[in-house]
């Protein structure tokens, strides 16, 4: 219990950090000013009110798991990530760290948990994802445009310059010989092109 009132003086008037403690009942025995600050839309104090007053319905159980690890283990900090009411309906992402508290004779008093608002950490997490994926999807798109550039277009391209090299064989007029001219110089250019995009999406 000493630890316990050094670290909630020491982080009394913090404004990152909230700490809390949950007494053997699952009510607050301890709850810090900012804390309450955050969360006093639901009670003007969250002192002795049920702890899962603040949380996510679907969060209730990860406390519980947490918990029961912190008494397994007492002398180890166990996180937790956890969804709170932010009064307009949603929620903000807090991350935690519990560990078990004991009383003079050792026995089992609750639960010390000091934890933070990570809701911007969070958001830009699935920003994040959500722009790697777009990313993925171009590069897909552009690998595909890439096969179909060398191996789609290039085989009937393939096919019209091997007709140009038949007509350069053969005997004809001057009017389809500057036809082959024009063909073969346009065929040429039509592959450098492609070669380009095909080279940029490689």
């Amino acid at each position: 219990m000493k630890h316990f009132k050094e670290t909630t003086n020491l982080l009394e008037n913090s404004s990152f950090y909230y700490t809390i403690a949950i007494g053997m009942d699952n009510k607050y025995t301890h709850v810090s000013p900012n804390y309450d600050k955050n969360f006093s839309f639901i009670n003007k104090s969250l002192l002795g009110q049920p702890f899962y007053i603040t949380l996510h319905p679907d969060d209730i159980k990860i406390c519980a798991e947490v918990a029961g690890k912190c008494f397994a283990d007492p002398g180890l900090l166990f996180p937790a990530t956890l969804r709170k009411h932010d009064g307009k309906g949603g929620f903000i992402f807090t991350q935690w760290e519990f560990k078990a508290l004991f009383n003079e004779n050792h026995e089992p008093d609750g639960i010390f948990c000091i934890g933070h608002n990570i809701t911007e950490y969070i958001d830009t997490q699935n920003k994040l994802q959500t722009a790697k994926t777009e990313i993925d999807n171009k590069i897909d798109q552009l690998n595909e445009i890439g096969f179909m550039q060398s191996h789609v277009i290039r085989k009937p391209l393939a096919n019209i310059m091997g007709l140009i090299n038949i007509l350069a064989v053969m005997d004809v007029d001057g009017n389809l010989q500057n036809i082959h001219t024009l063909l073969t110089e346009s065929a040429r250019e039509l592959d450098t092109v492609i070669k380009t995009i095909t080279d940029k999406t490689a």
